[in-house]
């Protein structure tokens, strides 16, 4: 209950005009309550607050129903958690430039899940929407949370890809968390609720504004343990949340693209300056499980437990074994058409093993099902339906 009470009390503080970030926290360090900073008399604010903001304060206070407030937040389907909140993200607490409160719609992910941001140019190509999904869906099925920011391009192709496998995703807005931007994301926003959390430190009603989005990406990268770039401009918004990232400490993946490709240039770039390169999801996987503070939860050890084998399990294995194989394949495949020995070579070299009357026969599935496209005696990728739409 003293916790529900001191959400109410600060979504009250959070929402004064005048009183921002810092004099909040300067606030909370004298008085480590927005309940106490309610009922503090005049002459002990103005040692605290400017006149203007005392003012303000004061007239904030006159006029507030702090109970009724929250309540409709809560009926909303919002919460706010402060900062000393036991369900405020502990990676934002060390933090210099941390929000001093989050709202949040929908249900914050465990903290233990390991966490990366996806993020990348808002005009994609048809290869990093493919990209993205790859990475997504394979981030997805290890248990990792995503985090990025509902943006169009990348951001949101990525975040489809999460919400389709199932997994857990979290979505940072530049705008008041009861507001979807951009509008047409509206299924994707609805999807992530069900699925994650949105977050954001701008109270309910905040419009979009360009200059809130910079701010926001310092939280994307906050909350994760480490940020991939998908495709990004040689100048590009994208390039703010590596800069923040790497002022916290975390470490920066890109996937690298053709030197020729705008888009890529970015990621290209960022690799030549001492990023990693994103060559796969399995890689990346490999890299998060060090970094994590809690690398075995949600990203368990496959090991086969002891049973006795019958012709059910070997069905069972060989049905796995095949799913194993369809999976590496469609990760190999690009959208520069290759012939069977190349992609075989290359699923050798990643520690794939099958005969080469396997694949074909795999790759001749997969065209008929759509998955790939054959051109004479090579295959290449098929353009994901959401790549037609960027």
């Amino acid at each position: 209950m003293e916790i529900l009470k001191e959400r109410a009390f600060f979504h009250w503080l959070y929402n004064i005009e005048g009183i921002g970030r810092r004099t909040i926290r300067r606030l909370m360090d004298a008085m480590g309550s927005a309940e106490r900073i309610f009922y503090l008399d005049e002459e002990k604010l103005k040692l605290l607050l400017s006149p203007a903001q005392q003012k303000k304060l004061m007239a904030a206070r006159s006029r507030a129903h702090v109970r009724q407030e929250y309540e409709t937040l809560k009926r909303g389907g919002m919460d706010l958690y402060p900062a000393s909140d036991p369900l405020y993200p502990k990676r934002l607490l060390p933090l210099p430039d941390r929000p001093e409160a989050i709202y949040v719609k929908g249900e914050l992910p465990d903290e233990r899940l390991p966490a990366v941001a996806v993020i990348g140019a808002r005009v994609c190509s048809a290869y990093g929407a493919y990209m993205a999904e790859q990475f997504a869906s394979a981030l997805a099925a290890a248990g990792v949370c995503t985090i990025s920011g509902l943006a169009r391009g990348i951001d949101g192709i990525g975040q489809r890809a999460v919400v389709r496998a199932g997994g857990v995703t979290c979505a940072v807005l530049g705008c008041g968390p009861d507001i979807c931007y951009p509008p047409e994301n509206r299924q994707l926003y609805e999807g992530i609720v069900r699925h994650g959390a949105i977050i954001s430190e701008y109270p309910p009603g905040t419009p979009p504004k360009a200059g809130l989005f910079p701010q926001r990406n310092r939280i994307i990268s906050g909350l994760a343990d480490l940020v991939l770039v998908i495709e990004a401009r040689e100048r590009s918004g994208t390039l703010i949340t590596v800069d923040m990232a790497l002022e916290q400490g975390k470490e920066v993946w890109a996937v690298p693209g053709r030197v020729t490709d705008e888009l890529s240039r970015g990621c290209n770039g960022l690799i030549w300056q001492g990023a990693s390169p994103a060559l796969s999801p399995a890689a990346l996987l490999e890299e998060l499980q060090k970094l994590s503070a809690f690398p075995r939860h949600g990203m368990s050890e496959r090991r086969a437990p002891d049973r006795k084998v019958t012709k059910e399990s070997e069905e069972k294995e060989e049905a796995s074994d095949g799913n194993a194989l369809r999976t590496a394949v469609l990760a190999v495949l690009d959208f520069s058409a290759m012939t069977p020995e190349r992609i075989h070579e290359e699923l050798r070299g990643a520690g794939v093993s099958c005969s080469l009357t396997q694949l074909m026969q795999l790759l001749m599935e997969l065209t008929l099902e759509g998955s790939c496209v054959q051109e004479g005696n090579r295959f290449r990728a098929c353009m994901p339906q959401t790549a037609r739409r960027w």
